[in-house]
């Protein structure tokens, strides 16, 4: 018996080590790619102009259009999921937190809507537009997007918010706390470096993602000026530049990439800067 759980570790590790080492490599494998192919064809020129004429066919010009456009879709998109999602984690975690089926069920449905892939929800947003006889717009980009990633952003926060112990409500409620002035004085403030991670998770997503953008945003090669005008963003830049058979297009798109892949490992330090910094000062107090 001894020696089979001996064996039995040692499967385990080894099963362990391989995963990561697969996980490592494939992800050095796609950082090496989009660097080798994208570097040389990045320039100030790409990230600082619009398209000129015949972008597309290897001529000058630039993506900045996509990138404005990026930002604006997942900034506008994650506040508008986490002025939503937040008071529904708060709701779950404190004011229906005697009723664990019901908790439960939303779980579940949260989840089902977490699996359902980006292209169902682009489709979605796309008949929504036809029947009310709307265009290709950055507010029908946004709505479409906050759907997509609200119930990410509020399955994060659910996660974090039940490390909460129950005492501490309990203790609480005895000293004459409402279930409001719990939610946001006493659990936000215990979870607010979690929440950060949550909101992150659901920019990065945000951000990426092309199937939910693809039938709702449009595409243009201008700064969009107004919430009723059509939007570029990066991952569409990319998959329109991939799908061109010039090689110097192509190059571009691995460049558009590596501009995506910089602007989230930019907001990924930020925020843990921002998370270490307040866990430090709650340390402090």
């Amino acid at each position: 018996m001894r020696k089979f759980r001996h064996i039995e570790e040692k499967f385990f590790r080894v099963l362990m080590f391989l995963s990561t080492s697969i996980i490592v490599i494939s992800l050095s494998v796609i950082i090496f790619s989009i660097l080798h192919k994208g570097l040389p064809s990045l320039s100030w020129e790409m990230i600082s102009q619009t398209p000129k004429g015949g972008f597309y066919f290897g001529k000058e010009g630039g993506i900045l259009n996509a990138i404005v456009g990026s930002l604006y879709l997942a900034i506008a998109s994650t506040i508008l999921a986490l002025i939503i999602g937040l008071p529904v984690a708060l709701m779950m975690n404190v004011h229906l937190v005697k009723y664990k089926k019901l908790v439960d069920s939303i779980r579940f449905f949260l989840d089902l809507l977490w699996g359902v892939p980006s292209i169902v929800y682009g489709a979605f947003g796309f008949s929504v537009m036809i029947y009310f006889g709307l265009k290709t717009s950055l507010l029908a980009g946004i709505l479409t997007v906050t759907l997509f990633i609200i119930p990410i952003m509020v399955r994060a926060m659910d996660e974090v918010l039940k490390t909460i112990p129950r005492g501490l409500m309990e203790t609480a409620m005895s000293l004459g706390s409402t279930s409001s002035e719990i939610s946001y004085r006493i659990y936000l403030r215990q979870v607010i470096s979690g929440l950060i991670t949550a909101v992150l998770l659901s920019f990065g997503r945000a951000i990426g993602d092309a199937a939910s953008v693809l039938f709702t945003t449009g595409y243009t090669d201008h700064i969009p000026t107004a919430l009723n005008q059509p939007t570029a963003t990066l991952p569409l830049a990319i998959f329109f530049q991939l799908s061109s058979p010039i090689p110097e297009v192509q190059n571009r798109a691995y460049a558009s990439a590596l501009i995506l892949t910089i602007i989230i490992l930019f907001i990924s330090i930020l925020s843990r800067i921002f998370s270490q910094k307040y866990q430090k000062n709650r340390i402090k107090n």
